[in-house]
């Protein structure tokens, strides 16, 4: 169901929340563990996320950080859900990923280190980027509907 790559501890950057492997697994369910701590993907257009209504905060399904806003998302065709930017700076650190015979770059949260996806030069808008991201990796918080009671 899941590309899984070996998983891998970063020795050159330093997270805040840092748990074991087996604290991860433990924390977990088995397919955010597969994503988020072995870098592995999602199967395309299988992801909860890949649509959302209304506006809200998407977060690190790992640690609860805020990465991405709704403002940000768009519809890329890929299969997952993909935004234009972080929703601030800082929030996600970016690496080399030399996987797969190929070069891409890797986002991971920086609270937590957990992959995220990949970040592509490609995107539509002015930043000219394509933030692809798991839904697994992310969970949704939408807004409060300001008129409600």
């Amino acid at each position: 169901m899941f590309t899984r790559k070996r998983g891998r501890q970063r020795a050159d950057v330093e997270f805040e929340i840092a748990k074991t492997d087996e604290e991860w697994r433990a924390e977990l369910p088995a397919d955010r563990y597969a994503v988020l701590r072995r870098a592995g993907t999602e199967p395309a257009w299988s992801g909860e996320l890949l649509h959302v209504d209304g506006e809200g905060v998407f977060r690190c399904a790992g640690c609860g950080a805020e990465l991405f806003g709704t403002d940000s998302k768009f519809e890329s065709g890929s299969g997952w859900p993909s935004f234009d930017r972080a929703k601030t700076a800082g929030t996600i650190v970016e690496h080399s990923d030399r996987t797969f015979g190929m070069t891409r770059t890797e986002i991971v949260c920086a609270r937590c280190g957990g992959h995220l996806g990949h970040v592509f030069p490609d995107g539509p808008t002015e930043t000219g980027l394509r933030y692809c991201v798991n839904s697994l990796s992310l969970t949704y918080d939408q807004d409060e509907d300001p008129a409600g009671p």
